[in-house]
C-alpha cells in the first residue's frame, strides 16, 4: 500500500456544535490534516463539496438531522470512491455497527469512549490500511464475525485463518506481518488468496459478508 501524502484532507460532519468544535480545534491543527469541510449536516456537506477538493477521510456522525450518516454512506461511496468514512456515535448498538459496515464504512468509533488523540490515531490507522473500531465495537464485531466451525472447515489454511483474524481486528497488512513474524509481501499474498477463496475484492466487502453471515 502506498504511504499517505500529508496533509490529508479531512471532512468533519457533526451536528453537535460543541463536539464539532472540539474535533476541529484538535484535528484541524494537527500537521497531518487539513480540514476543507467542517459542517453540521449532510446537506451542508454536499453544498461545501461542490466548492472544495474532495476529502480523503470523512469523520461522519451517525445521527444527523435530515440525511443521517448511515443513509448518506451509499451516496458517499458512489461520489467519493477513494474516500474512507469513519462513523461516530454515542451508541455501540450491534445492528447499527453491522449496517454501517455493510454500507461501506471503514471505521466506527464511540464518541464518549474515544479521546482526541485516539480519533487522530483512528484516522491514521485507516490511512495505513487498517480499520478504525473502538474496543467495544471491535469486541461486538469479532463475536459476530467468528465463522461457525462447521462452515467450510477446509476452505482456509491455518495461516490464512490467522491473517483473516488480523484483518477482522482492523490491522493493516504490515501490522499483520509484524504480528505473525512474516514479510509484508508474504502477508499480501495470503490476503490475495483470502479474497480469491472467499470471493471478495476488498476488506470492506470481506467485513460486509461476515456482517451478513455469508461466510
Amino acid at each position: 500500500m502506498t504511504a499517505p501524502t500529508f496533509p490529508i484532507r479531512l471532512a468533519i460532519v457533526e451536528d453537535d456544535a460543541r463536539v464539532r468544535e472540539l474535533l476541529r480545534e484538535y484535528l484541524c491543527y494537527q500537521p497531518e490534516f487539513s480540514c476543507p469541510i467542517v459542517v453540521g449536516s449532510m446537506e451542508e456537506f454536499w453544498q461545501a463539496l461542490a466548492l472544495s477538493l474532495p476529502p480523503r477521510v470523512i469523520l461522519l456522525d451517525v445521527s444527523l438531522p435530515g440525511q443521517t450518516g448511515i443513509q448518506a454512506l451509499p451516496q458517499l461511496k458512489k461520489r467519493l470512491p477513494g474516500a474512507d468514512v469513519i462513523l461516530q456515535t454515542m451508541h455501540d448498538d450491534p445492528d447499527r455497527i453491522f449496517q454501517a459496515l455493510r454500507a461501506g464504512a471503514t471505521g466506527y468509533v464511540i464518541k464518549n469512549a474515544t479521546s482526541l488523540p485516539q480519533y487522530k490515531q483512528a484516522i491514521l490507522d485507516v490511512l495505513n490500511g487498517g480499520a478504525a473500531l473502538s474496543p467495544s465495537v471491535a469486541r461486538k464485531a469479532l463475536n459476530h464475525f467468528q465463522p461457525a466451525p462447521s462452515q467450510q472447515p477446509d476452505l482456509l489454511s491455518a495461516r490464512e485463518q490467522q491473517v483473516l483474524q488480523g484483518l477482522i481486528e482492523g490491522l493493516s497488512e504490515k501490522q499483520v506481518a509484524a504480528q505473525l513474524n512474516l514479510s509484508p509481501d508474504t502477508v499480501h499474498t495470503y490476503v490475495k488468496r483470502l479474497y480469491e477463496k472467499l470471493k471478495v475484492n476488498s476488506r470492506g466487502e470481506l467485513l460486509s459478508r461476515y456482517a451478513k453471515g455469508d461466510l
